[in-house]
């Protein structure tokens, strides 16, 4: 078994190896950790092994970043092998998990779908496209905090008396506390800006019976960047699973007109479009999860009906 990885500029050709040398860690830590946990509990097992697991990415991501830094690799060399090693750690936890506690089918889904979004973003942390920049989104409570003297500014100017201009203010605090009586963020999964345009992007793996919330979040987030500045905000989901395979949600933020769509298939040329970089491609040559998980593992996915998750 191969028992340590070489991190340089050939890196994204070594999945063989990385694989290998990533399953020989989860055993170490597989063999702590059930000394640690008894059988019966399967939850701490499964959150320890992912844990450390994720500690061993961020290792290997730092020698990544410091090699590449000193051997100056270009910023294709870097993307791919951390897109490779983020595919073999996501093969290695879910193998390692389904040891310790067998996946269902809505864990296994919801799984999937958190591991798909890093692969997009993580093309914007290292763009090909050199005119690519990440930016920090606003606070809400800035935006506001704009809109409210913006809106108190306009009242005092009203030719009304002041009783009348009071009531207005007044009525205007009461919407200002509906609309934050929740949690507001601004901040989602991807923002990016390329020649003063600036880019929202959320990420979603799939619109399932349950995205009631979410949907109504991001129709809520969409509207207020478009009353920012319209003409300098795209708002653009990019969704895993193809248009047919999600329900009505999908279809009400297609129909809002505040969100760009982009489904199955439609979403790696929109990342090669604003990156630079063929996602698509790399993942044909590279995400071949039914030859990359362990045999094991693969039986106990089809035994369970779980495979139909491995296509990306």
């Amino acid at each position: 078994m191969q028992m340590s990885i070489s991190v340089d500029k050939n890196f994204n050709s070594r999945k063989a190896e990385l694989l290998s040398y990533l399953r020989f860690r989860a055993i170490e830590y597989l063999n702590e950790i059930k000394q640690e946990f008894g059988e019966r509990q399967f939850r701490q097992r499964a959150t320890a092994v992912n844990r450390a697991l994720g500690k061993e990415k961020q290792q290997l991501a730092a020698v990544i970043r410091q090699n590449a830094g000193r051997e100056d690799w270009q910023a294709d060399t870097i993307l791919r092998a951390n897109l490779l090693l983020m595919h073999c750690t996501n093969v290695v936890m879910l193998e390692s998990r389904n040891d310790v506690w067998p996946y269902d089918y809505m864990a296994f889904s919801r799984r999937i779908g958190e591991l798909w979004e890093p692969f997009v973003t993580t093309c914007f942390d290292y763009p090909i496209r050199t005119d690519v920049t990440l930016f920090i989104p606003p606070l809400f409570e800035d935006i506001k905090r704009r809109l409210t003297n913006e809106v108190r500014d306009f009242i005092q100017q009203l030719n009304i008396s002041r009783d009348d201009k009071e009531h207005l203010l007044r009525y205007y605090d009461q919407v200002w506390h509906l609309v934050t009586s929740g949690e507001i963020k601004l901040e989602l999964d991807l923002h990016f800006s390329i020649e003063g345009m600036r880019y929202i992007v959320d990420c979603k793996s799939g619109f399932g019976s349950n995205e009631k919330g979410n949907t109504n979040r991001l129709l809520l987030v969409a509207s207020i960047y478009q009353h920012i500045e319209p003409e300098d905000y795209r708002c653009l989901l990019l969704v895993r699973a193809p248009e047919d395979e999600n329900n009505h949600y999908l279809q009400i933020l297609k129909r809002s007109d505040l969100w760009e769509v982009y489904c199955g298939a439609q979403t790696y040329p929109k990342v090669l479009e604003y990156s630079g970089f063929d996602l698509g491609v790399w993942m044909d040559e590279n995400v071949t999860w039914m030859d990359d998980v362990s045999p094991q593992f693969l039986n106990s996915l089809e035994q369970n009906n779980l495979v139909k998750y491995l296509t990306w």
